[in-house]
Formats: structure tokens, C-alpha cells, sequence
């Protein structure tokens, strides 16, 4: 194992919300007062905008600000619950805010999904200080008109100029890492000159491509993202908020600083590939301060690395070619890291939290093992999640001197165990009211637990041995029926009268094991899709690996079991431990359609993979 590859059992000991660069540097900001003198003017705007306003009630301002083109994943969670968690431990707000600056991709059902998705994870971006109620969902799109007139202002004061060399030269004369670039021979223009050709660009007089507006920087940085980056383009694309009031568009660098101040972000967090655009960053918001047009002082950008999950790809692109090629059922596919789709799979908000404060925030790239989520999960299901029997390769065992005990083939008795075990109950707590079942002449058990012929060690029934069912009867093992291709068929074995559990004589026999069951006379057929990792390879798509190679055959096995009435009567997306078998969940679109009874398996009791 790489020392970059964090295993659970060097995180499962850190303390909740251990210290992290950010959480220094945002207790260092408070405690010098870096932004206690800021006005908050009860919404986005420019400097005059907040100058009018009252102090700021929120010590710190952070914000999740996704693009609405694709379905979130497991990354985006991380990062939610990293801004959203941040403010409320510091006195702050986070504010939601769509990134949607650019006109071809953005669509309402990944706006409405996003929305979902921080809610269900616990979070929102309403503020209520000193009783007054404020919410702060934003679009960035709402900022295109200061944007512009930004853009103006750097024109007239020098910092920008319109540039109409094509596409390819302005490439070559980019420069490389090792070759400073070459001015353009627009770059000379007047600010009068620039003004006009950039209105130009604006009124629709110039077609797509034909231009672009760009800072004024350097052509010699080192920094390749200083040589004069882009900040306007023309395309004319309607868009889903403003329509067609624009054909020219602002670059997400240029505009993503600007939604940052115009919202007064003290602290802006973003992962490492955006480390080499921060002097850019911090050019743009200088200059727009210097000219009156935002409040000083401006937001900091920091970076931490994102999260880098064993078994896991988190590309749109790559999620969208497994959704359109149908490798899986949808964004919400139980095997895919979207939000959605760890939700229908089983995934409690309080295990991705938990999952994100344990892993921590670091600048340096790093693997996660995915059984980090798993334990998480498991952690926080062990003590809220209700046993139940589900049999899920299921043959017949008959009791076969039922009527001799009970006086005829027909008769049941009920059986009760917890719904939680007595050791999950909380002091004061009261306990759910027990599960009740039906135990009669027969039953089913899981195929493995007859032998036969047993290996050695072997402890459940065999011809002979004693068993417990568990919650009913011991019985002894006397044999079985096969088919003509000689496979089990039936299980037969006696029941062992006055050895029921809970009465005076359940320890009168004692039985080396106890295995599931779950009876004939109630028990309810249901489909149980044994989900597993999509993947086989721990990092499918590093080193330009084709991830289809590596999608797992066995990823989904979809199977006829037998549960216990109690399970059956599963509310959508309620969460079960099967005993033996892992904790289990109600599917949340299929189960309880056409009174079909449907769980998900989110994960095993243990680790299997490592």
C-alpha cells in the first residue's frame, strides 16, 4: 500500500472535526479580524450596494457553487458537506450558488437534482440572524449585467483589449511551459478602439469566433494562465435563464471570482486544479477593486485536494457514456457514485457526513479505500437499523413429525424476536416493539446451511446434527430429498418439543448453531438485487485505462428470496439489517409498485473486498 493510500484503520480513530489547514486559517481570519468590517447589503451587488447595508451578520461567508450540467457524485457530497459544514461551525452562512455561465449545458433537472441533493445530505441555504430570514440560493447568471460592466472597466482602464486573431494562432502564440508567448497585434489597440469593437461583440455584429475579449496581463509569465486569458466570447446560444438578451458570455474564470465578491465569500474553496488560476483570481478582484466597482477587502481563494475514491470514477463525461450506453439502468443506478444514486442504493446522509469529516481536508492528492464509506455506513446504521430473517438462496426444510408434536400439519405458533438488539437501546430509550413471525411444519433456510455430506468444522445441519432455529425450535437433521439431477430439493429434520426460544426449556437441548429461517405460513417473496463495486480495478480510469475494461460482470445479481412478513411491510427506502447477510434497503422507486416487495443490499456486515 502506497503511503498515499489511506486505509480505514489509520482514519477510523480521528476525532470528529479535527483540525485542518482551512479550519486554521479560518479561526486565524476571525481572530485578526480579517472581514469584520464588512457590510452585508441583504443580498448580492457591488460595492455601493453593501456600503449601504448593515454589518455583517455571518462571520463567514462560503458557497457550493456547481455547474447545473450533470448529476452530483460522491466528490460534489465531500465538498458540500466541507462549505456547508464550515459555515455553521463558525457562525457563517453558505450560500448555493449555480455556476450557470455557460449557455449550452445547463438543464432544470440537474438545477431541481442538485437542490435535492444538498437537502437530503442535511444542509440548506437559509439564514435566520437576529430573527430575520434570509435565503441564499443564487444564480450566477443573475450577475451577467455587472459582469459586463466589469469588463468594460478593465477595457477603459487598459487591463483588457478585444483580440480577433483566430483560434489556432492565438494557441501558438500562447507560448508553452519552456517559450514565452507573443503579443497579439491587437493587443495595442486603444481603450477607445477596444470599447467599440467589444459593444460590437455585444450588439451580435460579430460572429461566433471571431473574437474575444482578454485581460491585459503578461505574455511572459511563467504562469500561463497570467498570458492574457480569455474573459468574454461570442456565442450565440439561448440560455436557460436570460433567453437570448446575450450572445456574448463570460470565461468561468473570469466570472467565477466576480460571483464570489458580489456575494461577499470571505472564504472561497475550491480542489487543487484551480490552484494555478488563483493569481488570476486575486488579479481580477484587485483591479475591480481598485476601480470602486467591488468592496474590499476581496474573497481568498484555497484549494484542497478532492477526493480520489478506490472502485470509483467521478468524470461526467465517463458517468454519462455508462448511463447512454446503458452499462447501468440511470444516474440513479444503486452501483453509481452519484448522490442519487448512492441514496437509492442505501446511503444514509449521516454516513456520507461522517464519511467526509473522517477523511479529512489535505492539499496533497490522496486514495481513499472505499470501505471507508462502508464502515461509515455500517456505523451508523448498527444501532437504528431493524433486524429482520430474509432467506436469500432459499430451499425447503420440513419438520417432518410436526403433526406427531403439534397435533396437525396446519398448525403455526408465532415467534418474536427484537427489532433491535437489547445492546442498540440507548438507557431511557424505549425499544420498537418486537417482530412477530410464523413458524410451522416448514420453513426455509439457505441452501449452505445443509450438508449432506459436511466439511469439517461444519456446524449446521447434516444428517444428525442439532440446530437452533432461530427465535423457533432445535431440531435434529435427519436427512433430505433430491431431484433426478441429484439436487437438494427438501430438507427434512424433527422438531424438538419445549426447546422454543424464550420458554423455560429452550437450554434443555443444547444446539451447536442457529441459523435464519423464515416460515412457509407468512413468509413473502421478494426480489433482493445484491449489488456490488461497478468496478474490479481500485482506480479503473488512472493512467489513461479504458474503465470499461474494468466494469465487474458480477456487480448486480438480482435473486428470488423469502422474507419475514416485517420486511415486507418496508416503507420505501428503509433501512434493515438481513441478519448474516448485510444491511439492506427498500428500494425507493420500485419496492411497494404493483405490491412488488424489492430491497437493494448496500453493503455486506464486513468488508469482503480487502
Amino acid at each position: 500500500m502506497s503511503r498515499h493510500h489511506q486505509a480505514p484503520a489509520e482514519i477510523e480513530g480521528q476525532a470528529l472535526r479535527t483540525s485542518n489547514f482551512l479550519r486554521q486559517v479560518i479561526e486565524k481570519d476571525l481572530a485578526t479580524g480579517t472581514y469584520a468590517q464588512r457590510q452585508w447589503g441583504g443580498g448580492p451587488g457591488d460595492a455601493a450596494f453593501h456600503a449601504a447595508g448593515q454589518p455583517d451578520p455571518a462571520k463567514i461567508r462560503t458557497r457550493f457553487p456547481p455547474e447545473p450540467n450533470g448529476y452530483l457524485h460522491v466528490g460534489h457530497a465531500k465538498s458540500i458537506c466541507l462549505n456547508f459544514g464550515l459555515a455553521r461551525d463558525y457562525g457563517g452562512v453558505c450560500h448555493m450558488r449555480f455556476d450557470d455561465t455557460n449557455p449550452e449545458k445547463e438543464e432544470k433537472e440537474y438545477v431541481d437534482s442538485i437542490l435535492d441533493a444538498v437537502q437530503w445530505l442535511g444542509f440548506n441555504w437559509e439564514s435566520n440572524f437576529n430573527g430575520k430570514q434570509e435565503s441564499h440560493l443564487y444564480y450566477a447568471s443573475n450577475y451577467f449585467d455587472f459582469m459586463y460592466r466589469a469588463a468594460e472597466y478593465l477595457i477603459t482602464a487598459g487591463h483588457a483589449y478585444v483580440d480577433e486573431q483566430t483560434a489556432e494562432d492565438m494557441r501558438i502564440n500562447r507560448g508553452d511551459f519552456g517559450k514565452p508567448g507573443v503579443d497579439s497585434p491587437f493587443r495595442s489597440r486603444s481603450p477607445e478602439e477596444n470599447l467599440a469593437r467589444f459593444r460590437e461583440m455585444r450588439d451580435g455584429k460579430l460572429a461566433d469566433g471571431a473574437a474575444v475579449l482578454r485581460a491585459k496581463i503578461d505574455m511572459a509569465s511563467p504562469n500561463i494562465n497570467l498570458r492574457d486569458p480569455a474573459i468574454y466570447r461570442i456565442r450565440r446560444a439561448t440560455h436557460h435563464n436570460t433567453g437570448d438578451a446575450w450572445c456574448i458570455y463570460p470565461m468561468y474564470t473570469f466570472a467565477h471570482p466576480i460571483e464570489d465578491a458580489l456575494e461577499q465569500i470571505t472564504h472561497s474553496i475550491a480542489t487543487l486544479e484551480f490552484e494555478d488560476q488563483r493569481p488570476f483570481y486575486d488579479w481580477l478582484l484587485e483591479r475591480l477593486c481598485e476601480g470602486g466597482l467591488l468592496k474590499a477587502p476581496p474573497p481568498r481563494q484555497y484549494e484542497f485536494a478532492r477526493l480520489n475514491l478506490t472502485y470509483v470514477i467521478t468524470s461526467k463525461r465517463k458517468l454519462a457514456q455508462l448511463v447512454n450506453e446503458k452499462k447501468v439502468s440511470g444516474w440513479d443506478d444503486p452501483r453509481m457514485p452519484t448522490i442519487v444514486g448512492l441514496r437509492r442504493r442505501g446511503y444514509t446522509p449521516e454516513a456520507i457526513q461522517l464519511f467526509a469529516e473522517r477523511i479529512g481536508v489535505t492539499k496533497s492528492d490522496s486514495w481513499i479505500d472505499y470501505s471507508t464509506l462502508d464502515g461509515c455506513l455500517r456505523e451508523d446504521l448498527e444501532n437504528k437499523a431493524h433486524r429482520g430473517m430474509a432467506v436469500l438462496d432459499p430451499v425447503k426444510l420440513v419438520l417432518t413429525n410436526w403433526a406427531e408434536v403439534f397435533g396437525s400439519d396446519g398448525y403455526t405458533e408465532d415467534c418474536t424476536q427484537p427489532a433491535l438488539p437489547h445492546s442498540t437501546i440507548a438507557e431511557g430509550q424505549t425499544p420498537p416493539p418486537d417482530r412477530v413471525f410464523k413458524i410451522g411444519k416448514d420453513v426455509w433456510i439457505e441452501r449452505e446451511d445443509f450438508e449432506e455430506v459436511p466439511p469439517k468444522g461444519y456446524k449446521r445441519l447434516f444428517p444428525g446434527n442439532v440446530v437452533r432455529l432461530k427465535g423457533g425450535y432445535v431440531i435434529e437433521c435427519t436427512g433430505c430429498a433430491k431431484d433426478a439431477e441429484g439436487k437438494v430439493t427438501e430438507v427434512h429434520a424433527k422438531v424438538i418439543p419445549g426447546t422454543k426460544s424464550g420458554t423455560p426449556g429452550a437450554d434443555s437441548v443444547k444446539a451447536k448453531a442457529a441459523i435464519t429461517w423464515v416460515g412457509n405460513a407468512d413468509g413473502v417473496s421478494a426480489e433482493v438485487r445484491l449489488y456490488d463495486r461497478l468496478f474490479t480495478d481500485p482506480q479503473p480510469d488512472a493512467g489513461g485505462k479504458n474503465f470499461l475494461d474494468a466494469l465487474n460482470p458480477d456487480s448486480l445479481k438480482v435473486v428470488t428470496a423469502v422474507v419475514e412478513p416485517s420486511l415486507a411491510a418496508a416503507k420505501p427506502d428503509q433501512k434493515f439489517q438481513f441478519e448474516r447477510h448485510g444491511y439492506f434497503v427498500a428500494d425507493r422507486a420500485d419496492h411497494g409498485v404493483g405490491g412488488k416487495v424489492v430491497f437493494n443490499r448496500v453493503t455486506g456486515l464486513k468488508d469482503r473486498w480487502n
